[in-house]
Order: structure tokens, then sequence, then C-alpha cells
């Protein structure tokens, strides 16, 4: 089959016809005013050789007149991947000759070198990728453009976008000349521009038409000709607009903020790591007084704030709350929000959100007894802790005795909260405030670079234990040093696996921290101990490092001294012009470095029974998968506890359910920005801020780590496979604890969310090195190589 009728182009034949023409061929059957065409399939492009009888014969039953020639491959117009302009098209083709060649000039555009790096991008096959063509008789607009279902700009899902330009529509998608804009928000308008009221209020129409038929927001190319009617040129998905919230039946709009990237995470979630952490989410939160739901959106964890905003007495608080966890990007849209006049508080009771200080009196009392004895005696409270930690570690290890699904199962869903998180959080919350708290006490007596300073090199912190191991274990390296460097980590992950590596001390590690990885927090994501690529990487790395001086083990001695000098300064200096306030300052930045650093031991804890539920599934799902119930063991991440109770009881086959979820994770996977917070209606609340402004070439964040360094950026999405030079400078999205084995050769950390608080910046202090956080598209802005100046003083990323 080379060449088909484009009104028999379906989705069913999409290796056939590509991503374009089958939707084309859906316009056609739905009745709409699409240009009579037809289709040069993949299967001509296989033999690569353009059909010419087929194809002229075609043509001539188009009239033999001016059409339009437009690829169509197969990894075109997909949900996730638009390939907009990435691949040919050629406008006003008239003959047989210039046909042949247009088609031709077609196929060869799909291994250019922009298509090819689009489809890298993506993490799609170059291999499996072919061509189709599709050739249409050509319409001679008088005005042509785009028309997008939702606004691409906010998110918005109430309004639509239209660009147009007189002409050809490729003056509005290749950007070659000044458009009219229009927002479609039901608002009646004047005449203005080259459409006129009627045009936008027909576009509007039909963009309610295909948004409802495709079931998602739409980019639609039209063009309106001499005779004013309106032609569809394509319909596609929008790539780039981030899913909605799930509908409510509230009158009133709601508002979601990302929970994820407290825990460095912007990757999305497996649907069982998302049952897991929305209880343990909710768990927390109602340890502490709040009640708050926490919603999946684009895979991704959001917590619904509309209570608590609008709520009177939580309101008030709300935004100072957030500086600890949340960061200053948070408390900016939070704001934002709290000045909408449709979250003004509201009359009457409470919400069932309830408010922060709507605790109960019993959880109150034991927060203030459990800070004020870690606060009155640190190294007991220390000790307590780390005890409580290891008794969980202990008990949530599974009995031997479990041998069928059916025990495994019960084993999962039996675990409960564990009895000892007074133990474990307090002296955590502790740690925090008297972090926290002296920045206030010391307004107009220190800046925040150096408070950075006293907070750095901070001991008891379980994460920077685990780093320095990681380098002692590289230092040791000694005859396997070349092996270690010229080994890819996969490699070297297998032969350990297999127990054909030479022992270099990995088994010892992995025995202390092999429940860790990236995204750590996510049961569906592999622990170092089953896949220690990442750890071989960040091995090698260290190996890289040849002044002794950048060795991690000094830059933390040296932040450490650095620290104890800058306190004594500071407390000095404070106790002189402020005795009161320098006092207390000077207590709190002491049990501070008590007690601050524990703050990583709490989700070190928490791994602990992670680990071991994770273990139990992966054995249930390797019994499905015996009975043929699953394809692969680790299937069963993509599943619910209650999913994979009817697999295992009831023997419902879940393999559908499978499939379309792990096809969703992949394209949330490729997706790199995720918005701090979202309304119902699907606005990007950040993307409606009035803009930050800054110098040329300079990129404005928040300082989280004091002192200024100049080097190579290194922009990192996966620190499984990151190589990072001594000297580069760390650019990434977000960073947890799988990522700080990175910070032991970078010069400074650039990331584009966190809090001052939060893993990556608290990390960075701890070795001395410069951080600035919250630096909007920081990984898209800044690319590998560039020279850039990182000062963690004033808050910016300098692009030389």
């Amino acid at each position: 089959m080379h060449v088909i009728p484009l009104s028999e182009a379906t989705t069913d034949l999409l290796h056939l016809v590509g991503g374009k023409a089958a939707g084309l061929g859906e316009l056609i059957r739905r009745g709409e005013r699409v240009p009579e065409g037809f289709c040069v399939t993949t299967e001509a492009h296989r033999l690569g050789v353009v059909p010419a009888a087929e194809v002229l014969a075609a043509y001539q039953r188009l009239g033999a007149g001016p059409v339009a020639v437009r690829s169509s491959a197969t990894a075109e117009d997909l949900p996730d991947a638009s390939f907009a302009g990435q691949q040919d098209t050629v406008l006003d083709v008239v003959g047989s000759p210039e046909l042949i060649a247009a088609i031709e000039r077609c196929w060869a555009s799909l291994h250019s070198d922009r298509a090819t790096a689009y489809r890298d991008a993506r993490q799609i096959d170059n291999r499996q990728v072919r061509m189709a063509v599709v050739v249409q008789r050509m319409i001679t607009p008088k005005v042509a453009g785009v028309l997008f279902t939702a606004n691409p700009l906010t998110g918005r899902r109430d309004e639509m976008a239209v660009d147009a330009a007189p002409g050809l529509g490729t003056a509005v998608v290749d950007g070659a000349a000044t458009v009219d804009h229009y927002v479609l928000d039901g608002v009646s308008r004047d005449d203005t521009g080259c459409l006129t009221s009627a045009h936008l209020a027909d576009l509007r129409a039909t963009g309610e038409r295909l948004q409802a038929h495709f079931g998602c927001p739409q980019d639609i190319e039209w063009a309106i000709d001499a005779h004013d009617v309106q032609w569809l040129l394509q319909s596609r998905p929008i790539t780039t607009v981030f899913p909605q919230p799930p509908v409510t039946d509230k009158p009133l709009p709601r508002v979601y903020l990302e929970f994820g990237h407290v825990q460095g995470m912007l990757r999305p979630v497996t649907p069982m790591g998302m049952s897991t952490l929305r209880t343990q989410i909710t768990a927390m939160l109602a340890a502490l007084g709040v009640r708050v739901e926490i919603v999946d959106i684009g895979g991704r964890l959001y917590g619904d704030l509309t209570d608590l905003a609008r709520d009177r007495s939580s309101r008030r608080r709300l935004v100072k709350l957030m500086a600890v966890d949340f960061g200053p990007r948070a408390q900016a849209v939070m704001q934002h929000v709290l000045d909408d006049p449709r979250f003004a508080p509201t009359s009457g009771r409470p919400r069932r959100g309830g408010a922060p200080g709507a605790a109960s009196r019993r959880t109150a009392r034991r927060a203030a007894v459990g800070i004020l004895r870690a606060l009155a005696r640190p190294d007991t409270a220390r000790i307590r802790m780390f005890e409580a930690v290891e008794q969980l570690r202990t008990r949530s290890t599974a009995p031997t005795d479990l041998r069928t699904a059916a025990e495994r199962l019960r084993f999962v869903q039996a675990q409960d909260a564990d009895d000892s998180a007074d133990a474990i959080m307090w002296p955590i919350v502790a740690g925090m405030l008297a972090a926290a708290l002296p920045a206030t006490l010391l307004k107009g007596l220190a800046g925040p670079d150096e408070i950075h300073t006293v907070l750095g090199g901070m001991p008891h912190n379980v994460t920077i234990e685990m780093d320095l191991a990681l380098w002692r274990l590289a230092q040791g390296a000694g005859e396997h040093r070349r092996l270690l460097l010229d080994t890819p980590p996969a490699e070297l992950a297998t032969r350990y696996l297999r127990g054909t590596l030479p022992d270099i001390g990995m088994a010892a590690f992995l025995e202390v921290y092999g429940h860790r990885g990236v995204a750590e927090v996510d049961l569906g994501v592999p622990r170092w101990e089953e896949d220690p690529a990442p750890v071989f990487a960040a091995v090698a790395n260290y190996l890289r490092v040849a002044d002794p001086r950048q060795g991690p083990d000094e830059r933390f001695r040296r932040a450490a001294v650095a620290a104890e000098r800058a306190l004594a300064e500071l407390i000095g200096r404070a106790r002189r012009r402020r005795p009161v306030r320098g006092t207390i300052a000077g207590f709190l930045l002491r049990r501070a470095r008590s007690l601050a650093g524990l703050r990583e031991a709490g989700k070190f804890a928490g791994l602990y029974p992670l680990r071991e539920t994770r273990r139990q599934l992966l054995l249930i799902g390797a019994e499905l998968h015996g009975t043929g119930l699953l394809d692969q063991p680790d299937d069963i991440m993509f599943l619910t506890v209650d999913e994979v109770h009817a697999a295992v009881h009831q023997g419902v086959d879940p393999r559908a359910t499978v499939t379309s979820r792990r096809a969703t994770h992949r394209r949330e996977l490729r997706r790199r920005t995720v918005p701090v917070a979202l309304l119902s209606d699907g606005t990007d609340v950040e993307a409606v801020l009035p803009a930050t402004a800054a110098g040329d070439g300079m990129l404005a964040g928040v300082g989280a780590s004091a002192g200024r360094v100049t080097g190579p950026a290194r922009v990192v999405h996966d620190p499984g496979t990151a190589h990072v030079e001594p000297g580069d400078v760390l650019v990434a999205a977000t960073t947890d604890p799988g990522w700080t084995p990175l910070f032991l050769t970078a010069a400074a950390l650039v990331t584009e969310t966190g809090a001052i608080m939060a893993h990556g910046p608290t990390v960075a202090r701890e070795y001395g090195i410069p951080a600035v956080i919250c630096v909007p598209d920081a990984t898209r802005t800044i690319t590998t190589g560039q020279l850039v100046t990182v000062d963690g003083v004033a808050g910016t990323v300098t692009v030389h």
C-alpha cells in the first residue's frame, strides 16, 4: 500500500500514514472542511523509491494544480511530540517533476539535524521512525494562522488563543512576520487586525468542537480563503500545557501547590508510589494539625490548599510557613493567590482543611514538649533519634516465612504508622526552627550570607556521611582506578550484581546506603542496591578530583571551621549591639549546629519500610508474571494496591492498565517544566506573575549558599549518567539526596526550584560551595560548557 486517499488515513494505520495524515483523516470523517488530498505511505519510504505512477495518478485526480506537500512521520503530531517545524513542508508545488522532488525532500528531512535532535531529546528511537507524505490541494488564503484551544502561555482551559496574519500560515508558524494575537475568553470585542469578530467566533466554535471530539486541548492550523471559507489544515494535541487538575463540583476556583520538589522530585511518580506518598504526606501534615488533600496531576504530587487560603486564620501565616520547605517561588505564587479576590476569606466556621493553628491540644503539647526537650538537651535528643531510626530499620524487615503472593500482600497492606515518630520528628523540627529563626532576630545585624556560613559544615547529616563514605571508597580504589574510570557505569553495575567485579568496597557501602536512590521516595523507583550504576558514575567523578584540597572531606572540614569562626564573631557582635537578641540568636544557632543536620535522618529512616514494601511487591509481581497476569515483575509499580489485590485474589488481568499507564509515565518523564502552582482552570499561576527584571546575561534567583565561583556549566537531567568534572557548575531543575554525590566535584549549584533549607542548598552549604536556587528555566537558558558566574550572596547567575 503506497498511496491512499487522505480520507482513509486512520489512527489504526498510524504506522503507514504518520501522525499528520491520521489527524487529517479523522477531521475529514467528522465532516470538517479539509483540503482534498492523498498520502504517500511509509511503505514507499521504506522501499526508498517514490511510486511515481501511483502518485501522479492521484495528483491528476486532484486536478494537477498547485498542491501542498507535507511531512507526516510516525512520531509526529503525538500527545507529547508535535514535531512542529522539525520536518519539511513544500507549498505551491506545480507539475509532476516538482511533486516527486518535494516528496523526496520531505523524506530527506526525516533525518535532518534538527529532527534527529528533537527525537533524541524525547528519547524516540531514530531507527524506528518512518516518513509518510501528505499531498493536498493548495489553499490560497487571505488570512491564516493557528488556534490553541487552551491558552498555551498560562494553561487556562477557559481561554483560547489565536495567532493570525494575512496570507500563508507559514508567516505565523515560522515567526517570519508580525502577527495579530487574540485571546478568546468569551468577551465580545470590536473588529481589529486581520480577523473580524465573526471570524473569531467561528474559530472558537471550531476549537470547542474539536477539543470535545479529541478529548484534549488542540493546536489547530487553519486558513480562510478569498470567499471567507474556513479550512482546517491540521489538528494535533497541544504538547506544552500541563495536565489540568481533576474536575470538582466546587463553584469557586481551587489552588494546588506542587509538593514533590520539597523532596527534590519533579519527575512523575509511579502509580504505586503515588498511593504511598499520598498516605505518608497526609499523615505527616495531620500530625502537625493540617489537613490537605493530595492530588495526582500529571503524575506529580499537588496539595489542594484552597481551604487554607480561604480560611481567615491560616491565610495570615500561609506564605511565611512556606519559607522553609517550599521556597521563594512557592511563596510568590501563593501571595498572588491570596491577593486574588476569588480566594478572599470566607465567613462562617473554618473549612475542612483547617488551619495550621487548629492542631489539637494534644498534638500541640507533644510538639512543644518534643521541641523544647531537643533544644534543652540536643545530644540526648540526637541519640534517642538514631536509636528510633535503628529500631525502625529492624522492625521494617518482613518475616522470613512469607511464601505466597497473598501472604506478601497482607504484609504490605498491614504497614502501620510508626510509633517512634515523635522521637524522630521533633528534634528535626527543633533544628529547622533553630536554623530559621535567627535570620529574623539578627535583621540589621547580620546578612543572609553570614548566616549561611554559620549553617555550613553541619555535623550529624546522614546524607553528608553517605557522600563522604563514597569518597573514601573512591580513594581506596587503588589498582582498580582505571577500571572504574574507563568502564561505563551500567557495565560496572552489571558486573557487580553478577559477582564478577573486583572488591572495591561497594558491598559494604550498599549494605548501609543501598536503600537510597534518586527520586527515592517513589516506591516504583529502583534502589541503589538493585541498580548501583549511579553510584559507579559518582565514583568515577570523584576519581577525577586531582587536587587534595578540593576533596569533599577537606571542603567539609573548611566549611565547619569557617562556620564556627563566623558563629563566634557574629554572636559577639550581636551581643554588643543587641544583648537580648544576640543571646537568643546565639543560643539558637548553636542548637542549629547540633540539630539542623538531622533534617535528612527522617527521610533516611522512612526509606527502610519503603525498601521492604518494594521488595515484597516485586516478589508479588514475579508471581503474577509467572501466571501470565503481568509481562514483567516491575509492572506491579503501575498498579495500585487495590488493583494488585484484585489480580492476586480474583485473577483480574491488569496488563492493559499497565500498558496505558507506562505510556503516560514515559510521556511525563520527558516533561521538563512542572508548574509550582495550578488553579483548577489549568492556570499556571507563576506564568501570570510580573516578569523579574535582570541585567543582560544575568539570571536572577535566590542565594542559598554564600560564595562566588566562575566555571563551565554542566546541565544535568539524570544524575545516574552525569559526568561532572572538578570545577563544573552543576545546573539542574532540582536535586534530592540521590544527587548529592555530584556535589563533591561541583564548584557551585544552580537549580530551578527549592527552598533555602531544602536538601540541595543544605548540602551545598555543608561543602562550602555557592548555590543559587529558584532560577526560572535555568536548564534551558544555560547550556553545558558555557562559562557562568554563580554569586550565592547576590542570588544571581551570570552567563558570559
